[in-house]
């Protein structure tokens, strides 16, 4: 049932239907590149381009690359629907160079030209490979954007920073044309193999009432455990994502139950766990709470207000405490000692894996797209990753899951 199998580069694409969209910047005349190499891989291309794309490259030569002609008019010939059948043809898109513009369409769902449109209607895998100027990649409507189409299950290949061609410096550099690919060729190499599972996923941070209008909390966005839960999902598993405090938007295929605080989230966990094969506690749950809560708002005239915390239910250690054969995945946010603290807390909760995060550090961890982990087993055996997307990250705890699942049931055999 979990048997793994390798696929060489060569026969991933093989009889797969890639569509390249286009759009308008300068770092379109890279889609020739891409074209040319998913033809090697096996691929059948088919190029669609807004209007603007072909201030940057002809429709001629990427027609002549994918062997095919370009697509690009939502009117096109009496009776077509040409924008339906690239969409449900479509096995892969890639959408390089993403520019801010489609990014916006994408996330708000306008569709607008014959790029925009087709996007509305596929179903299969979607990555965003975005190139802009620095300031517009970073700029906080561009990243809410991406924020939110990367919850929704579009994959985005991060810019690289360096030298831009309108003569600045920073992020915004089209990604190498090999990394793009190396994803593509990822989606296809992976199987639906946890179908059949039931997997349960916390995130988000809890806040723990000091009144009606204030609260204990932490800097938790919820982001990677969203990204655990949409990556479980697209691997056939039937996921319960428990979340507590965020806007994200939930993962396609994912059942959502919202909570507030430590209380709500254990009597969600406890309600849930119990009919899960796999657990995987990414929330960011107050370690405490005030002792009172009070009934109406306390008034600013106080002086040398003391608050009275006490100790909340450790959930992941509730959990290790029930879990029989169930796999319980936890996380580790440290500031620091990460890999001692983390090597403890896997013994003490009974874990099987620790995703190990230093969320000292401001390019990863709390609010971030990406991430750097190690990964601490049961059995003292670790690894660390390069730092990445935190959509990546969240694939990679999924092939762990199933190494783990694969070692305690020989030949999908489960007693």
């Amino acid at each position: 049932m979990f048997e793994q199998k390798t696929v060489s580069n060569n026969q991933v694409l093989s009889g797969k239907s890639a569509v390249v969209a286009v759009t308008g910047g300068i770092a379109a005349y890279k889609a020739a590149d891409m074209v040319s190499k998913l033809k090697k891989l096996g691929a059948r291309v088919q190029v669609i381009m807004t209007a603007a794309s072909k201030e940057f490259i002809t429709a001629t030569t990427l027609s002549t690359l994918s062997g095919n002609p370009v697509l690009d008019d939502l009117f096109g010939s009496p009776g077509e629907v040409s924008h339906i059948d690239v969409a449900t043809t479509a096995d892969i898109v890639v959408i390089a160079p993403a520019t801010a513009n489609i990014i916006g369409k994408l996330a708000h769902g306008i569709a607008d030209d014959f790029v925009s449109t087709v996007m509305l209607a596929v179903q299969c895998p979607v990555i965003i490979a975005p190139a802009m100027n620095n300031a517009m990649f970073l700029n906080p409507v561009v990243q809410d954007n991406l924020d939110a189409l990367q919850t929704r299950g579009y994959q985005v290949v991060q810019p690289d920073s360096g030298r831009l061609a309108c003569g600045t410096d920073g992020p915004g550099r089209l990604a190498p044309v090999e990394t793009i690919l190396e994803l593509v060729q990822k989606n296809f190499a992976q199987r639906r193999d946890l179908t059949g599972k039931k997997i349960l996923v916390t995130a988000g941070g809890t806040q723990e009432p000091i009144d009606p209008v204030r609260y204990v909390g932490n800097r938790s966005s919820g982001k990677m455990g969203f990204a655990v839960a949409a990556a479980a999902a697209l691997r056939g598993a039937e996921v319960v994502l428990i979340h507590a405090n965020t806007h994200l938007p939930i993962p396609t295929g994912v059942t959502a139950v919202a909570v507030s605080t430590a209380d709500e989230m254990l009597r969600a966990v406890l309600d849930y766990c119990s009919h899960s094969d796999v657990v995987i506690k990414a929330a960011a749950v107050a370690d405490y709470k005030p002792a009172r809560q009070a009934d109406s708002k306390m008034k600013k005239e106080i002086n040398n207000l003391a608050l009275t915390l006490v100790p909340t239910t450790d959930i992941l250690a509730e959990l290790g405490k029930r879990k029989g054969k169930q796999i319980l995945v936890g996380f580790a946010a440290e500031t620091d000692d990460l890999l001692a603290n983390a090597k403890k807390k896997i013994q003490r909760k009974n874990l099987d894996l620790i995703v190990a995060n230093d969320v000292s550090r401001t390019d990863i961890g709390f609010a971030t797209n990406e991430n750097q982990v190690t990964f601490l087993y049961a059995d003292g055996r670790q690894e660390t990753l390069a730092k990445m997307n935190k959509n990546l990250v969240a694939q990679e705890i999924m092939d762990r899951v199933i190494d783990i699942i694969a070692a305690r049931y020989p030949a999908g055999k489960e007693e």
